[in-house]
């Protein structure tokens, strides 16, 4: 699909360059979600084609993995959890130190138990696997500023030391091409830039890890034969990654394989270099150097308000304004940003982004 006759299928209010908090929703992903309100608020379907499996196939597509290797959930934390639980006591697990906390928490809560979490500078991950290091877990992208990890970096020096390679590709997966099979596990929470609705999460659990963890929210949806797995013993789960589903949110779910399969028809490449001209464009307004990432942070004091005075939504995050660029963001958006901000600078000493 061209880009201009995708691009239709979005109607954002202008401004929005806030896909990192929240993406927006493709027409034929919310018109699904509102015609299974429709009817389950009359009570004229029953519940079995909520849970369709087509978007477990195309996220599979997605990221090149097996439709076997996905397993899906609610949010990353919850995702990470059983590789988490299943950890022994020893254990040291290396992470950046400006982490997202769903990446962090879920290993810090055993450290009691003998788990040790040690966080290093992002820029320096890949060195700071040594032959200590039992599991380094990162983000592809950081939420704080956009930065991307120096991938191919941190995964040789995880195979070198035999290190586990744990990724949230949250802020990644959907702009960005990403490899899933690289990685023993690859989190994504699915309501940025697959713009699902809240309360859809998928990862890739390789074989040869999750063989290895225990399933510990394990319940119907995790049964090998899910028509079969509704009332009492034994235990009967599924063989692959399923085991580790857990109940999904019906109506966040029936949005998720409409938004997939949009965003396979575009394309992951044109999707990107559409999102990083628009960061680009937006950083050279400012006079600062292009980069990489559909994520851009700037230092300007008081820029949240003024944009916010100029119908322009972004968000602060780590004391910095962050923008973020998708799809539904137009060059009109962009500039009506820069704009702002530069009015805003001219009009308050210190307020100059750096």
């Amino acid at each position: 699909m061209d880009l201009q006759s995708a691009r239709s299928l979005w109607q954002p209010e202008p401004g929005w360059l806030n896909t990192a908090t929240y993406g927006l929703p493709p027409t034929p992903a919310y018109e699904a979600v509102l015609a299974a309100q429709r009817d389950w608020r009359g009570g004229r379907t029953s519940w079995e084609a909520w849970e369709d499996e087509t978007a477990r196939a195309e996220f599979a597509a997605l990221v090149g993995a097996d439709v076997s290797d996905i397993t899906i959930g609610a949010n990353v934390s919850s995702l990470l959890a059983p590789v988490a639980v299943s950890l022994p006591p020893g254990t040291r697990v290396v992470i950046p130190d400006i982490e997202f906390t769903s990446n962090v928490f879920p290993w810090m809560v055993h450290e009691p138990r003998g788990v040790d979490v040690v966080a290093v500078p992002f820029a320096k991950l890949a060195a700071s696997i040594d032959e200590r290091t039992d599991v380094v877990a990162y983000s592809l992208v950081q939420s704080a500023d956009g930065s991307i990890a120096d991938d191919a970096e941190i995964v040789a020096a995880a195979r070198a030391h035999g290190a586990m390679v744990v990724v949230d590709g949250t802020q990644a997966v959907g702009w960005l091409p990403v490899d899933a099979t690289r990685y023993d596990v690859l989190a994504v929470a699915a309501y940025k830039w697959l713009m699902h609705p809240r309360g859809t999460a998928y990862a890739y659990l390789a074989p040869g890890v999750r063989d290895r963890l225990v399933p510990i929210a394990a319940g119907r949806a995790a049964g090998a034969d899910t028509s079969d797995s509704t009332y009492g013993p034994p235990l009967r789960l599924a063989s692959d990654a399923r085991r580790f589903d857990v109940s999904r949110a019906w109506f966040a779910w029936v949005g998720a394989a409409p938004a997939l399969q949009l965003v396979r028809e575009i394309g992951v490449e044109q999707i990107q270099a559409y999102d990083v001209a628009l960061a680009n464009r937006f950083l050279a307004g400012l006079g600062r150097p292009p980069g990489h990432s559909a994520i851009v942070t700037v230092d300007a004091p008081g820029a949240e308000e003024a944009l916010r005075e100029a119908g322009i939504r972004a968000a602060v995050r780590a004391g910095r304004l962050r923008a973020s660029f998708h799809l539904y963001t137009t060059e009109e958006d962009v500039d009506a940003a820069v704009d702002a901000l530069l009015a805003h600078q001219a009009e308050t000493p210190g307020a100059h982004a750096d």
